[in-house]
């Protein structure tokens, strides 16, 4: 019998804009044993290399969250039905001293982990994902599943520094906290630095789908080539909102045409339906470039189709 749930204020006796401000009106703990699905934000962007403010993105991705019903309207369920969720706060770091920001997070996920709490995580720039897999990773490399307008295996910038948002799959993969061979790039486009700019990726055996790919293959191609890569192992998806295109996501640090879009981004989430997801993540979010708040709702959004997944994939390994 499943323990206590918890579930969002109800804005028919509270409206939205009144009440704790939290993720999606759920409780605000801090006992990760209390839990199963951890919401947390990681307002961390010291690994952006042109336009910061990723820092901002948890508060306003908690704002925006408070939109959202608890019911999946295709499914018709609510992830609250399945595991115990509900906001844990924002994780520890270090907003001017990157090496130990990557230890205080890793620390964190470290013990969210030994509890047994499933992270989702609202960031934040792309480089805490790599902190994140080596906390969840650490008995060995899994699958990733990467919604992004880049590869992020790039190997140093600015003389030889290696730790940043467009470098952290490159590190994770020489880390042994990623399975190349288990890890699917979804979205992949824009102008590059060089010819070769995802040799990398290619030489380690991720498969990258392109944009060109995404609409070749459709939807539904996109989603059974993602599910035959990742397979039935532990996975980890990350979410990085510069995938869809800036029309609908301007509020993001490296922006990137020719995207798909919201629902496209929506249909694909809802076809890894059933894979075994450890975690995940969305990413990229920065507030002060979008004024409409639209990006953050769209934001907001994925979390909680994510959080469905999560949800059941809980349930699954509890054999319920």
């Amino acid at each position: 019998m499943m323990q206590e749930t918890y579930w969002p204020a109800s804005s028919s006796h509270l409206p939205r804009y009144a009440g704790p401000v939290s993720f999606f009106r759920l409780p605000m703990l801090a006992d990760p044993a209390a839990v199963d699905v951890a919401l947390l934000g990681l307002p961390y962007d010291g690994g952006t290399t042109n336009r910061a403010g990723t820092r901002h993105g948890p508060r306003a991705l908690r704002e925006a969250s408070m939109f959202i019903r608890p019911y999946h309207h295709v499914t018709r369920r609510s992830p609250y039905e399945v595991a115990r969720v509900a906001d844990l706060g924002d994780a520890p770091m270090n907003p001017i001293d990157l090496g130990e920001a990557l230890g205080l997070i890793t620390a964190h996920y470290a013990g969210l982990h030994a509890a047994g709490a499933v992270p989702l995580t609202a960031g934040g720039d792309h480089l805490i994902t790599l902190p994140i897999l080596r906390a969840l990773a650490k008995e060995g490399p899994v699958g990733l599943i990467q919604f992004d307008a880049h590869s992020d295996t790039n190997d140093s910038y600015f003389g030889g520094h290696r730790f940043t948002h467009g470098t952290h799959v490159r590190r994770g993969i020489e880390e042994g906290l990623i399975d190349p061979k288990r890890c699917v790039q979804i979205g992949i486009r824009g102008t590059r630095y060089a010819p070769d700019g995802t040799d990398f990726a290619k030489e380690a055996g991720v498969t990258t789908l392109y944009i060109e790919d995404v609409y070749r293959l459709g939807i539904p191609g996109v989603i059974e080539t993602a599910r035959r890569v990742v397979g039935q192992g532990p996975a980890y998806l990350t979410f990085d909102v510069d995938g869809i295109d800036p029309a609908f996501c301007p509020g993001t640090g490296t922006p990137e045409v020719g995207g798909f879009t919201v629902h496209e981004a929506q249909a694909m989430v809802r076809g890894l339906a059933g894979l075994d997801l450890i975690g995940a993540d969305v990413v990229e979010v920065a507030p002060p470039f979008d004024a409409s708040g639209n990006t953050a709702l769209v934001g907001a959004t994925m979390m909680f189709e994510i959080l469905c997944l999560l949800a059941d994939a809980h349930a699954a390994r509890r054999g319920g």
